[in-house]
C-alpha cells in the first residue's frame, strides 16, 4: 500500500505538471480548453470551472492524462468561437502549446534539484576500500584509503558523483583522468580505463574495482521503519543482535548480509535489550533491488557521529549556485537519457534496462521509505525521463506533433491528413511495443529476479 501511494503521488504530480503546461499556454494563446483530465477512459470525477466551463476530470485509467481543446477536426464548432479552435492557431502557437508539456516536466526537475541542492544531499565520501586485483581500478594504480576529488574536469564530492561520471563516459569507452588524495594527504594522479564497463551491471563501481571504505558498525539498531517487518516483530532502537538462527553476529555487516539472503524466511534473532536476552522471530520482506530479489527488515544501524563525519558528507549550495547546479543536472541527465536511448537502438546497451510501471512503482516506494531527499531525487529523474521521451519524434507523442509542425513550416502548408493518420498508427504501434517490452522486463524481474 505504501509503495502504491508513493507511486500514485509521483505519477499524479508528473501528469498534472505536464498537462498543466499544455493548458496554461493554450489559454495564453487564446485557445478554448474543453477538458483537463488526469487519466484516460471514463471520468470518475468531473467539475466545470471558469468562464469557459472547462471540465476538470479524474478518469479511470491512471496512466497519463490529456488536455482536450476546441478543434474543428474533432467536431462542429460554433462559428463565433472558431477563432479559438486549436487548428486555427498559427503553427508557432501550436508549437508553443505542444512544447509546453515536456518543458514543464524539465522545469519541475530544475525546481526539485534546486530544492535538494539548497537543502543538502547526503552521500558517502569517495574513499576507497580494499582494491580488487585484476580490475581497471587496480591497473590504474589506486590504493586503499585514497579519496577521489576530481574526475576529468568534474569536481567529485560523493560516490554518487563517481558513479555518474563513470556511466556517462563508459558509453564512449576510453580513459578518464582521476585525481585523489592518499591517507597522508598527497595528491595522486590516475588514468582509469573505462573500456570494460558493463552498463547492464547493477553495481558498476564494484565491477571495475571501486569498493567503498567499509563502515564497521556494532550490530545495534538505530532506527526502525514504521510498519516494517522489524517493527511488526517488536524490535526497537537500541536492540543489539547477538545471533541470527544460531549464528553469532559480530557487526552490522553480518546482520545485513544474513537478512539479504533470507527474504521471506522466518529468522530467529537473538537480541540483547537493556541487559536482557530475548529471542524474536522476524520475517524479512522480499524486495527488488538492482534487479535482484533481496530481503529487508526495515531497520538502520546506530552510527556514532565520529564515524558519520569521517565517511559521510552533506553537499549543499547557496541559492544562485544551487540554481545553476540544478539547471546543469537537468541538462546533463536529459542528454544522457537521449544518449542511452540511442545506444539501445544501436544495440550497445541492453533493452532489459527499460522499466515499466512495476519497476517505477518499486523505485518510488524504495525512495519514499529512504526519505524526502531520495523521493524528490527520484521524482526529478522520472520527470526528466517523461519530458525527454515526450520530445522524441514519434507520432502520438508531443515530439511527433512537433515533427509535423516543422514539416508544415518547411512546406508552407500542413501535411496531408493521410500521412498523419499513417504516422499516428505507426506511433501507436511503437508506443504499445515499448510498453509491452517494459512490462515484460518488469515481470521477468519479478519472476526470475
Amino acid at each position: 500500500m505504501f509503495t502504491l501511494a508513493a507511486f500514485g503521488v509521483a505519477l499524479g504530480t508528473l501528469i498534472i505538471v505536464h498537462e498543466y503546461g499544455h493548458y496554461a499556454v493554450a489559454k495564453r494563446c487564446g485557445v478554448k480548453v474543453l477538458r483537463f483530465s488526469v487519466g484516460f477512459g471514463k471520468p470518475l470525477y468531473t467539475r466545470k470551472i471558469g468562464p469557459d466551463q472547462t471540465e476538470w476530470s479524474v478518469s479511470a485509467i491512471p496512466l497519463g492524462g490529456y488536455v482536450k481543446m476546441l478543434d474543428e477536426r474533432e467536431g462542429e464548432v460554433d462559428p463565433g468561437e472558431a477563432h479559438r479552435a486549436f487548428n486555427r492557431q498559427s503553427v508557432y502557437k501550436r508549437i508553443a502549446i505542444v512544447l509546453a508539456g515536456p518543458l514543464s516536466n524539465l522545469l519541475l526537475a530544475v525546481l526539485l534539484y534546486w530544492i535538494l541542492f539548497l537543502h543538502g544531499i547526503p552521500g558517502m565520501k569517495p574513499i576507497l576500500g580494499p582494491v580488487k586485483a585484476d580490475t581497471p581500478v587496480a591497473e590504474a594504480g589506486f590504493h586503499e584509503g585514497e579519496e577521489i576529488f576530481s574526475m576529468g574536469e568534474r569536481k567529485i564530492r560523493t560516490w554518487d558523483d563517481v558513479r555518474w561520471v563513470i556511466i556517462k563516459h563508459a558509453v564512449d569507452g576510453g580513459k578518464i583522468g582521476v585525481s585523489s588524495r592518499n591517507p597522508e594527504g598527497a595528491v595522486v594522479q590516475h588514468e582509469l580505463s573505462l573500456g570494460k564497463v558493463d552498463l547492464d551491471s547493477p553495481d558498476i563501481l564494484s565491477d571495475i574495482g571501486f569498493d567503498r571504505e567499509p563502515l564497521v558498525l556494532p550490530p545495534v539498531i538505530g532506527e526502525v521503519v514504521a510498519d516494517g517487518p522489524a517493527a511488526r516483530a517488536g524490535l526497537l532502537p537500541g536492540d543489539r543482535f547477538e545471533s541470527l538462527d544460531g549464528q553469532a553476529v559480530k557487526n552490522w555487516s553480518d546482520v545485513a548480509s544474513f537478512i539479504r539472503t533470507h527474504g521471506g524466511i522466518a529468522v530467529k534473532a537473538g537480541i540483547e535489550r537493556k541487559g536482557n536476552r530475548l529471542e524474536v522471530q522476524v520475517v524479512p520482506e522480499v524486495v527488488q533491488q538492482n534487479g535482484e530479489r533481496t530481503g529487508r527488515l526495515g531497520i538502520a544501524a546506530h552510527v556514532d557521529q565520529a564515524s558519520m563525519d569521517r565517511l559521510f558528507i552533506t553537499v549543499r549550495y547557496g541559492p544562485f549556485e544551487a540554481l545553476a547546479k540544478a539547471v546543469n543536472k537537468t541538462r546533463e541527465t536529459s542528454f544522457f537519457t537521449l544518449k542511452m536511448l540511442f545506444e539501445m537502438v544501436a544495440g550497445r546497451v541492453s533493452v532489459k534496462n527499460i522499466g515499466g510501471p512495476i519497476t517505477i512503482a518499486d523505485y518510488a516506494g524504495q525512495s519514499a521509505r529512504i526519505g524526502p531527499t531520495a523521493y524528490l531525487g527520484f521524482l526529478a529523474l522520472i520527470s526528466i525521463s517523461l519530458g525527454v521521451l515526450n520530445l522524441l519524434p514519434v507520432p502520438v507523442l508531443d515530439g511527433g506533433h512537433l515533427m509535423y509542425y516543422m514539416a508544415e513550416i518547411v512546406r508552407g502548408r500542413p501535411l496531408p491528413e493521410r500521412v498523419m493518420e499513417i504516422g499516428q498508427q505507426l506511433g501507436l504501434f511503437l508506443l504499445f511495443s515499448l510498453m509491452a517490452l517494459a512490462i515484460y522486463n518488469d515481470l521477468h524481474r519479478l519472476v526470475i529476479g
